[in-house]
């Protein structure tokens, strides 16, 4: 079954600046940041052509593994899946050996990535969707619309939240997961672009930074 739901058109008049409390990068041979994943220790950024662990604390970079990364990047807990291209591959984190593909929803035109609830969400740029997928085999099991281009996707404590880019503004926005309406919206300094969201699991995304190379820390607000 594939459920769409539609956005609300209309954008809350409550926007609040992004908190951001860090910058990290650039980072050695890394001349992009294409999505960003959390494993519960390192921040990983997909750089391109390796996906790249730093220590958030220290911001030094701790492994690297080689591979073809140049969208979105998820951890489930055991393994990495990254969009590269027009599939998402299912990759060991200890060896970078790709174990499985399935094809991305959006056949290349695929950005962010989490995993949450047993499934892969994806987002899709300018189709302005977000879909959760069976990551065993692909299937769309629903799909959410938003009004802005996607970015970036994360689940924090049962919110749904994704990052926008569109021109030299940039966004990270809380959205009903059932309805797609907008609920809550930070907004990321001027020029300052959001190429892939994680959440920490607590106060903070770590959002990439596009050719800037750069990931940024951003303060979770707690309502």
């Amino acid at each position: 079954m594939n459920n769409s739901t539609a956005a609300a058109d209309q954008v809350p008049a409550s926007a609040r600046a992004a908190q951001v409390v860090r910058e990290y990068g650039p980072f050695p041979g890394a001349t992009a940041v294409h999505g960003v994943t959390h494993d519960g220790r390192q921040v990983w950024a997909a750089t391109g052509t390796r996906l790249l662990a730093f220590d958030p604390a220290s911001g030094e970079p701790t492994h690297s593994l080689p591979c073809a990364c140049d969208a979105g990047t998820a951890f489930d807990g055991k393994y990495f899946y990254q969009i590269t291209e027009s599939r998402i591959d299912k990759i060991d984190p200890t060896s970078g050996a790709v174990l499985r593909s399935i094809p991305a929803p959006g056949h290349g035109g695929d950005s962010g990535l989490t995993w949450a609830e047993g499934s892969l969400w994806v987002g899709q740029y300018r189709e302005r969707r977000i879909h959760q997928v069976d990551p065993e085999t692909g299937r769309i099991i629903r799909s959410i619309a938003s009004n802005r281009f996607v970015t970036g996707v994360t689940w924090v404590e049962g919110e749904l939240w994704h990052g926008t880019w569109e021109g030299d503004d940039s966004d990270i926005r809380r959205i009903d997961p059932a309805s797609g309406a907008v609920l809550e919206r930070l907004e990321m300094p001027a020029g300052t672009g959001v190429s892939g969201l994680e959440s920490d699991g607590a106060d903070l995304f770590y959002a990439g930074g596009g050719a800037s190379g750069k990931v940024r820390a951003v303060r979770r607000p707690r309502n």
